[in-house]
């Protein structure tokens, strides 16, 4: 069998250090196994430790793309300057059968005259759609009218749409009908394999110390600080429970408009058990913070299968999610939900708080399960190398 080529744009590179993307690009290659894929994956140069033009990461050819700051439309142009890389190069090295597969629909204003060059060259064009980015309350007006159209655009010229989430193909086929869309289904990954740390190594031990929280004492939020993954509920929700325990929240935190916001919105800075302890990159370490919480809140809203409710259903004993259907497809009956109205968290956090061990082992079982059965990384891994390599979802 001849080498499939597979350039991948959209992430802002590996190694991953950033969100989701980049995670599933890391694994994609980290854990490749059939010789006959090759990967070729954009990088932003001016985010890459390695600024070699074109870099071996993972045995993917990496190539470096500079970007000027030109504010929102940087990432835009970023997609573009890189898939003009990508079909020059596979121009110029005759590569038969590329696939091009672009993560996120940034692009859809411009990618009729791209995808119609990746045709002459004999390649098809495979998109992630990502979630509802159109909905994201950072967006203004305008911003959200580009995403709404550029979705649209994307779903049209594309060959496939890889759907990380049931609800997202659901909704692609419904909204799209008109043009009869090419979809398949395969998750974001995730593991159960437990931290190489423990809560008594120096690293772990540091941390906890160094911002007073007891292990297996507190609630924990990870992910982006954004409005649209309901901060502002999940803090006035916590304040207004009777828990004693800790809500430790791992973001992005900055003094920026939001923070102020939430400052005068939930008071939360009158509350000792409400901790921002910032980002950790340090995945093992993360890990164990994971492990060690008694409870994780998601309230994310909008998006696909979200990286960090899978690393929480591995990890964590007890989840509290938001309850959408993304969230909803993923925790199915491993976790427990919430609805957004006054009063709906913080009542089950009292719950949760009277759990007893057999109830908490009993959900943990369940979502260890519900991890290995669907998400585990070694199937996702399998089935999208299928899909490289015979053009369907096996």
């Amino acid at each position: 069998m001849t080498t499939k080529n597979v350039f991948i744009v959209g992430a802002k590179g590996i190694p991953a250090k950033y969100g989701g993307y980049e995670s599933f690009v890391e694994q994609l290659t980290a854990r490749k196994v059939s010789d006959n894929i090759h990967y070729f994956v954009a990088c932003r140069k001016d985010l890459s430790d390695n600024k070699n033009d074109i870099f071996m990461h993972n045995n993917a050819t990496c190539f470096n793309v500079e970007v000027p700051n030109v504010g929102p439309a940087q990432a835009i142009l970023y997609d573009i300057k890189a898939l003009e890389w990508s079909i020059k190069y596979i121009k110029k090295n005759n590569i038969e059968k590329p696939i091009v597969y672009v993560l996120a629909c940034r692009i859809g204003p411009f990618i009729h005259r791209y995808k119609q060059k990746i045709e002459r060259l004999g390649g098809k064009l495979y998109v992630n759609p990502d979630g509802h980015e159109w909905l994201r309350a950072k967006w203004s007006k305008p911003v959200r009218k580009y995403w709404k159209i550029s979705e649209k655009l994307m779903v049209k010229h594309s060959d496939l749409l890889v759907c990380d989430s049931r609800a997202i193909e659901k909704y692609i086929k419904e909204e799209y009908s008109q043009y009869k869309p090419n979809t398949t289904y395969i998750s974001y990954g995730s593991d159960i394999i437990p931290s190489k740390l423990n809560v008594n190594d120096y690293v772990a031990k540091e941390w906890y110390e160094k911002y007073n929280i007891d292990p297996n004492n507190y609630y924990l939020i990870v992910g982006r600080f954004v409005p649209e993954n309901n901060y502002e509920t999940m803090l006035k929700e916590f304040m207004q429970s009777n828990t004693q325990k800790d809500l430790v929240i791992i973001s992005n935190v900055e003094e920026n408009d939001f923070f102020n916001h939430l400052k005068h919105s939930t008071g939360f800075e009158n509350d000792r058990r409400i901790k921002f302890v910032g980002t950790v990159y340090d995945t093992e370490l993360l890990k164990v913070i994971r492990e060690n919480a008694y409870g994780y809140l998601h309230g994310h809203e909008v998006g696909g299968t979200n990286p960090s409710l899978l690393e929480a259903l591995g990890s964590t004993r007890v989840n509290l999610l938001l309850d959408v259907p993304f969230n909803h497809e993923v925790g199915m009956d491993g976790a427990l939900y919430w609805i957004k109205n006054n009063g709906n968290l913080s009542t089950l956090i009292n719950t949760v708080d009277k759990l007893s061990e057999q109830e908490i082992k009993k959900l943990n079982e369940k979502s260890n399960e519900i991890i290995v059965k669907r998400y585990d990384w070694t199937l996702i891994i399998d089935t999208y190398e299928n899909l490289f390599l015979l053009g369907v979802n096996s």
